[in-house]
């Protein structure tokens, strides 16, 4: 199939499914989307199960999108910066250090605690995985997955407050967990040394860097924002700077989910409050949630669509629930021992854990990071039970999460 073949295909889908969720089930767009396109592949595996389908076709139409490259190349630049342009600094200053915490140490703690604990789980289910990749699991699972995130609680009806501190997490934890998965697979292959120095030079390159480059890019296109009043050529240069400097930030090697959140952040607050007219503004948010809307129902089609051709056995289903438990466990302490630190009156606020611990979502990017994995034994069980947990926190997590809102927000 063309490019554009492939590219129809998914969009009448989603198409498809928007309508039947909004018209018939009405759950959050995103879950609706996934429910939609995994149930339509779970009829197909049982009809080719039956031997009334031949799902050769389906698998061969799935198997041609490279779900990895889409994502990490392509639409993560778009959904990062539609989500960043909305968090307003001042909002965010007053949750920084908990947000900057949970970002960073929070990353690195439920790495090692949920990796430590699959590893022991796949050796109980007889299933052999070195530690290091079972830490690479870890990392890829550990950060919550914005795309996710955001789009379920602009409908959760939470407090901007409680947004700014979960999505800002989600944000910048993003970033962070895709610099210690590059790192952690560096090590595994053997690309890196296992040397504090590499390992601290390495992350530092990728964090700060992206960062200073988001920073760099997003004040001249605000000043080239403010210099004009055009909205069509305003559209035109945020656009510019979403896919342009991610190109750059590749290329100079340094982290380009950071730096699109930098640089959304520099224009979201400094270029629509002073370099935009009234008109344009209004247009802008108009065009980037447009987008936001379509490429998450895309995304998370493609996700429910992946389950055909991802092989899973009996095995990898109960090393799957034992990392959904491993996953939450790992949240539990890499959220509560930060808050702890961070703000000790809130050490005992069961519910502020239980609100980011159930809260804390993944999705697309984690199924994008294992896809990436090089071929070997130890994707077939990476892959796997990775789109378990992810299934697990958009359809049991997103579902629930609005009626948990009850009991865990004072």
């Amino acid at each position: 199939m063309t490019v554009f073949e492939i590219t129809a295909a998914i969009l009448t889908l989603t198409a498809v499914g928007g309508y039947l969720n909004q018209k018939y089930l009405q759950f959050p767009a995103t879950i609706g989307m996934m429910a939609f396109s995994f149930l339509i592949s779970l009829i197909a595996l049982l009809l080719d199960k039956m031997g009334w389908m031949d799902l050769s076709v389906a698998s061969a139409f799935v198997g041609q999108i490279d779900f990895s490259e889409v994502l990490l190349h392509g639409m993560l630049s778009f959904l990062l910066f539609a989500g960043a342009l909305h968090i307003n600094f001042d909002d965010l200053n007053n949750v920084k250090w908990p947000v900057a915490v949970l970002a960073t140490f929070g990353v690195v703690a439920s790495t090692f605690i949920t990796g430590t604990l699959v590893w022991w789980g796949a050796d109980l289910v007889g299933l052999r995985l070195h530690y290091l990749y079972a830490l690479l699991f870890g990392a890829l699972i550990s950060p919550t997955d914005p795309i996710a995130v955001l789009s379920i609680l602009r409908e959760a009806g939470i407090s901007k407050r409680l947004y700014v501190k979960i999505g800002a997490e989600s944000l910048f934890n993003d970033g962070i967990g895709v610099v210690v998965f590059l790192t952690i697979l560096g090590l595994a292959t053997g690309a890196q040394e296992l040397e504090f120095s590499t390992v601290a030079l390495l992350l530092v390159r990728e964090a700060f860097g992206g960062a200073v480059l988001g920073l760099l890019l997003g004040w001249i296109t605000y000043r080239l924002l403010r210099s004009i009043d055009s909205y069509k050529v305003e559209v035109l240069l945020t656009l510019a700077l979403a896919t342009g400097g991610y190109v750059i930030a590749d290329l100079l090697h340094v982290s380009g989910p950071i730096y699109i959140v930098t640089a959304g952040l520099v224009v979201g607050n400094h270029g629509r409050n002073f370099g935009m007219s009234e008109l344009t503004r209004t247009r802008l948010d108009d065009f980037w949630e447009l987008l936001d809307e379509i490429l998450n129902g895309v995304l998370f089609i493609l996700i429910g669509l992946e389950v055909i051709v991802i092989t899973i056995t009996k095995q990898h289903i109960l090393l799957g629930g034992m990392a959904i438990a491993a996953v939450l466990s790992g949240r539990i302490v890499s959220v509560g021992a930060p808050i702890s630190f961070v703000s000790p009156r809130q050490f005992l606020d069961w519910r502020m854990i239980g609100l980011l611990t159930w809260g804390g979502l993944r999705g697309g990017l984690s199924i994008a990071m294992a896809l990436a994995l090089p071929a070997g034994p130890e994707k077939s069980i990476i892959l796997p039970i990775t789109y378990i947990v992810v299934l697990f926190s958009i359809l049991v997590q997103g579902l629930t999460f609005q009626s948990s809102l009850k009991f865990l927000v004072k």
